[in-house]
């Protein structure tokens, strides 16, 4: 009686197959990627909130003396932007985010130094160095004539009490806030300044298409290139590199002019989120399509191994 060679010959087949992937795979791309590893967006390197803010008074310091509005608007608060998203970016190279929503995305340590200094907590210094004159776009802010660091509180307090929790916070929220303004994602229609409708007359999307030139423009003079469309780069680069290059995008790119985003550990998972919906959005269609497809190979194979056993039976 001769020895079945079949589930040899499947395991060897197996074996290279897997081999052959993993070069071509996780091999390659962690070749062609340096890997850094995540902090947990945790911001080490800025000072930890001592303070106990107070949302009254910090609504008093956004409104009043922080001069927040002069740049920002705060939809939730009744409070539109003071120029339109292309105005904005020709008079400070990006537009300026609406705060609505500023307390639920950025981590509140990111959030207060960059009240204090945007340079810093953007990591941007090696391209906005005071010592040259050359200043961020963004004032910081020296106080109101009380104690610094409890005046920031009070404001990091008030934008925290404004904004989106939990479940109201969406993917594409977090995105627009955190991400929104400088790239572009054209496979669900975003562009730097907002979603582009759908147009009836030829002219009006001209028009439109003409604002977002213009934006870009701006957005290119301002960060030396234009920040590019992240469409597909969940699906390019994947989760880990994302995630991590937007903790700290010097980590990759000494000196590159992408600040540092400042966004949450929750913040993040969100922008990720929107990202894999953006990139595969029918990629829970698909896992549930491959799932009856394995099914279905199981019991194909159990029915032809049995069928080959009744024929096969008196040949062995």
């Amino acid at each position: 009686m001769k020895k079945n060679k079949e589930p040899l010959i499947l395991a060897i087949v197996v074996f290279f197959t897997l081999v052959t992937y993993y070069l071509v795979e996780p091999f390659a791309h962690s070749q062609m990627h340096k890997h850094i590893e995540s902090e947990g967006f945790t911001y080490k390197d800025l000072p930890e909130l001592t303070k106990q803010g107070d949302v009254a008074r910090g609504k008093d310091l956004v409104m009043g003396a922080g001069a927040c509005t002069g740049c920002h608007g705060i939809e939730v608060a009744g409070i539109p932007a003071p120029m339109d998203p292309v105005t904005a970016a020709q008079s400070y190279g990006v537009n300026p985010p609406d705060l609505s929503d500023a307390g639920s995305v950025f981590d509140p340590k990111f959030l207060a130094e960059l009240i204090k200094n945007p340079a810093h907590a953007l990591m941007v210094e090696h391209k906005f160095d005071v010592n040259k004159g050359q200043m961020h776009p963004m004032t910081q802010f020296y106080g109101a004539g009380g104690d610094l660091d409890q005046e920031v509180a009070d404001m990091v307090a008030y934008f925290q009490s404004i904004a989106k929790k939990g479940e109201e916070l969406t993917p594409a929220i977090a995105f627009e806030v955190a991400c929104g303004r400088c790239h572009a994602t054209r496979y669900n229609k975003w562009t730097q300044i907002g979603y582009k409708p759908t147009f009836k007359k030829k002219q009006d999307e001209l028009a439109f298409d003409t604002k977002v030139l213009d934006y870009q423009d701006a957005l290119t003079k301002y960060m030396g290139t234009l920040p590019p469309d992240l469409s597909m780069y969940i699906r390019s680069r994947g989760e880990h590199y994302i995630s991590t290059f937007v903790e700290n995008p010097q980590n990759y790119l000494k000196g590159t002019a992408m600040p540092r985003v400042g966004v949450s550990a929750e913040s993040a998972e969100k922008v990720i989120e929107h990202l894999e919906n953006v990139g595969d959005p029918v990629r829970h269609d698909r896992a549930e399509v491959g799932r009856n497809v394995m099914i279905y190979i199981i019991i194909f194979a159990i029915f032809a191994l049995l069928w080959k056993k009744e024929v096969w039976k008196d040949l062995h």
